[in-house]
């Protein structure tokens, strides 16, 4: 069935008994409880052995929870998933059970500020070597991956904020090719727009909080698994790490996701909207959106992808100090530090997302110290046309006056 069908139609198997109508609640019951209560001890001990067993403790496994894990599978294409606290949870989690001392690391070079202070936590600790590939030839990976120590490729789907798209049918062949295993996070692109799954992707992650909750008001996060076997894996070591999904948190992003496709539509056209304009707008140096002609990852974006996404990056001629004036002058959108909720954020990454990296860290990543990001919301396009426009009015202006004010306190 198409995704439009798949998101609606929630996985929903309530525990236990059937109710005595015979009815079956269209909304997944909250199962908000800690602990399940069980009439055998071996029956208890069984239990705490099978993931996919009769629920005993819910940081090993809760209803709600699972409804959120076999719906997040299905739409991805997987096998199946595992829930997580938050998006970092799932990243780290999937690391801490895959990688071992010595183990060597590729991953894409423009990434996520979080995740890059994870690998280099690693690195820094365990002696786990990474190295960082622009993602856009499979030639770079062949060159660069150690048969044998080679561990592990990680990939964003559309990277934050640049909006590069690595090249994932290539890559992913390659490091399959090699027994490396891949992650992909999915998060800015969400299945409606790419399914790394169907690239050959090994394991997909994913920021629940972002665009599959949707809605600004939940943590969470998410892995999803092309084989059930490497799921069942890392199970145990994700008990061990406490970062579970709360049902309540799980509950939230099921009643998100039927909205899902019809939200990423507005998304991408407010996204696509906006970066047009303002790639004819004078104050803006370079505007990153990945469906914009003259994007680096034009050609590539619109074979994996089936939108532009709903995040737009653009570098002001003003740098930093200009940036920060658009940020703070911005009235229909929010200074916030997220992205893909119904509402507009922006943000200026260099000091939130990305504060983990060094300058040179940012400059080799592409992100320059000017540069803002737009998450688009579902609002009217021309309203918030109007407010950046006039944002980046108020913005030229008061970096005028900072500049006289410099000149004749010199003077």
């Amino acid at each position: 069935m198409d995704i439009h069908t798949r998101a609606v139609h929630i996985v929903n198997d309530p525990p236990g008994e059937a109710t005595r109508s015979g009815g079956h609640p269209l909304s997944v019951p909250i199962v908000q409880s800690s602990a399940f209560a069980f009439d055998s001890a071996d029956a208890l001990a069984d239990a705490m052995a099978d993931p996919d067993g009769p629920y005993v403790y819910s940081r090993r496994g809760n209803p709600t929870v699972r409804a959120l894990e076999r719906t997040l599978a299905g739409l991805e294409g997987g096998a199946s998933a595992l829930a997580f606290a938050s998006g970092m949870g799932a990243i780290s989690g999937v690391f801490l059970a895959l990688l071992r001392p010595g183990d060597h690391v590729l991953a894409q070079r423009c990434l996520y500020g979080g995740t890059y202070a994870v690998l280099s936590d690693l690195a820094a600790r365990y002696g786990i070597e990474v190295e960082y590939l622009a993602g856009d030839d499979r030639a770079e990976f062949e060159r660069l991956v150690r048969p044998g120590r080679t561990r592990l490729l990680h990939l964003e789907t559309i990277a934050n904020p640049t909006g590069h798209v690595p090249d994932l049918p290539g890559l992913l062949a390659a490091a399959r090719r090699h027994g490396v295993t891949s992650v992909v996070d999915n998060s800015l692109a969400s299945p409606v727009l790419c399914r790394p799954v169907e690239h050959g992707a090994d394991i997909v992650v994913h920021s629940t909080t972002k665009y599959l909750a949707g809605h600004s008001d939940v943590l969470g996060g998410a892995a999803v698994f092309a084989d059930d076997g490497l799921r069942r894996a890392i199970w145990p070591r994700t008990v061990e790490l406490g970062a579970a999904a709360d049902p309540f948190a799980a509950w939230l992003t099921l009643r998100g996701l039927p909205t899902l496709p019809l939200r990423m539509r507005q998304h991408c056209v407010n996204a696509g909207l906006l970066a047009r304009r303002l790639a004819e707008h004078p104050a803006v140096r370079a505007v990153h959106w990945p469906w914009l002609a003259g994007h680096p990852s034009y050609d590539v974006a619109r074979k994996v992808l089936s939108g532009g996404g709903g995040m737009v990056s653009f570098e002001l001629a003003g740098g930093r100090a200009e940036g920060r004036a658009f940020i703070e002058n911005v009235r229909v959108a929010r200074l916030a530090l997220s992205l893909g909720g119904v509402e507009t954020l922006v943000a200026h990454p260099a000091s939130t997302s990305h504060r983990e990296l060094d300058e040179r860290a940012l400059a080799a990543a592409g992100i320059g110290t000017g540069l803002v990001r737009v998450s688009a919301g579902i609002e009217d396009g021309e309203d918030l046309w109007r407010d950046i426009a006039q944002a980046l009015d108020a913005a030229r202006g008061a970096a005028a006056h900072s500049t006289s004010d410099t000149a004749a306190y010199l003077d």
